[in-house]
């Protein structure tokens, strides 16, 4: 009977050991980053971010998004969100931040992001969200649609976009714009992620492109972790550290 006792008593041991292993794991670190890009750009400006992260040892994906319609950025950032390993924190810059909005919902995201990003509520667009911009606001440099695209004037590209950025590379930011769909400027949220889930904002506060007082309305809508930065709307390529930091946060608060 003692060995039997014995088993039970060993058995209970590893019982708990595997319960107490099981919770520790439940309360470890989101260790998984999708990263989405905003209009007029593609997914390399993340590199500093993605080094600094990856150094760290989350698992990194760069979202290439065609920025063609909302239902194709959505539909293209939901791919990377499934094929990630585990919990993920969906990290979106600009108008990238109207795409986590949307994809945010899927069960995996533990976490969602906003840098000098849009943060619409169900119904809002990036085209309502700019339509009455506040007296004195800066106005970004779009140019008048071609063919149902939008660029952003070159001459006035680092000025507004990425005036803190080193001058060589935001004339090449300028020079590789990437077409900007009018479906995506135009498309409406449906339920925002950030009704159902934790989120972070950063907040650029020399941004010409997103006006900083907008930036914290938005994040307080969304009862966001607020921090600010001094920095352009590029501010994800000129200080990655202190956009990888509030990713790092983020990982942390959502997994307890």
């Amino acid at each position: 009977m003692s060995n039997v006792f014995t088993l039970l008593a060993a058995a209970s041991a590893l019982a708990l050991g595997v319960g107490v292993t099981a919770a520790r794991a439940q309360s470890a670190d989101v260790k998984s980053v999708v990263l989405v890009h905003g209009g007029f750009v593609d997914g390399s400006g993340w590199q500093g971010v993605y080094d600094i992260l990856k150094k760290d040892g989350y698992d990194v994906t760069i979202v290439q998004n065609p920025t063609t319609s909302l239902a194709d950025d959505v539909a293209v950032t939901k791919r990377a969100i499934a094929a990630a390993p585990g919990q993920v924190v969906l990290v979106g810059h600009s108008y990238g931040g109207v795409v986590v909005s949307e994809a945010g919902t899927d069960p995996k995201v533990a976490a969602v992001v906003y840098i000098a990003a849009f943060a619409p509520d169900s119904g809002e667009s990036v085209s309502s969200l700019i339509a009455n911009p506040a007296p004195g606001a800066p106005v970004p440099p779009i140019l008048p649609p071609v063919e149902g695209f939008l660029f952003l004037d070159k001459a006035k590209f680092a000025a507004s976009f990425a005036a803190d950025v080193k001058p060589e590379l935001a004339t090449f930011m300028a020079n590789s714009q990437v077409p900007w769909g009018l479906a995506a400027l135009d498309g409406k949220v449906t339920a925002p992620a950030w009704k159902a889930k934790p989120t972070w904002y950063l907040v650029a506060t020399e941004d010409k492109m997103i006006p900083p007082e907008a930036q914290r309305a938005m994040s307080k809508r969304a009862g966001s972790t607020v921090v600010e930065a001094k920095g352009s709307h590029a501010i994800y390529v000129s200080d990655p550290q202190a956009v990888a930091k509030l990713v790092e946060s983020a990982a942390k608060g959502a997994a307890h």
